[in-house]
């Protein structure tokens, strides 16, 4: 007597080629994430965004004609600090601390520095670009230490400072 729930084996043989061909078939269509393109045609936006922080800590540097500018981040967060160097061409170098907030991609502080063998203390402002900051210049206070009004500082420097690696 033959039991009815044991199978001859070629059917066992036929039914585990199935089961195995049906999981390798799902297997091989298992949904592909879509690949990303990048169009590299398209141009970063120059300003960021003020939603984004993209103040690094290091050096933003500008060298050129016997002229550096040097602002070193060493905090990012506010207040953002940092030590700044202004080594013009024909003119005394000043070497300073820099204490400041950065409020969208504005960046403006207080510049703290000797030059000539006396401390002063004058605000500064840079616009926050693509691996820049940009120096604005404005209408300054009586003693020239401050600008008259923040809101109408011109961002147009020609010593763009780039984030670069540190000199010693």
């Amino acid at each position: 007597m033959i039991h009815s729930n044991l199978l001859p084996a070629s059917k066992k043989i036929l039914l585990l080629t199935c089961i195995l061909a049906l999981f390798f078939n799902c297997k091989n269509n298992e949904e592909k994430p879509d690949e990303i393109i990048i169009d590299e045609t398209i141009e970063e936006a120059e300003v960021i965004s003020p939603n984004l922080h993209n103040l690094q800590i290091g050096c933003y540097l500008y060298k050129e004609n016997g002229n550096m500018i040097n602002l070193d981040i060493t905090k990012n967060d506010n207040p953002v600090e940092g030590f700044l160097t202004y080594s013009l061409k024909e003119k005394d170098k000043n070497i300073g601390v820099f204490k400041g907030q950065l409020e969208g991609d504005k960046l403006v502080g207080n510049y703290t520095f000797k030059s000539e063998g006396k401390e002063s203390t004058r605000q500064v402002a840079f616009v926050l670009k693509v691996n820049q900051l940009i120096e604005g210049y404005g209408e300054l206070n009586e003693e020239g230490t401050m600008f008259k009004d923040i809101n109408a500082i011109n961002y147009s420097s020609t010593t763009p400072l780039t984030k670069s690696v540190c000199q010693q």
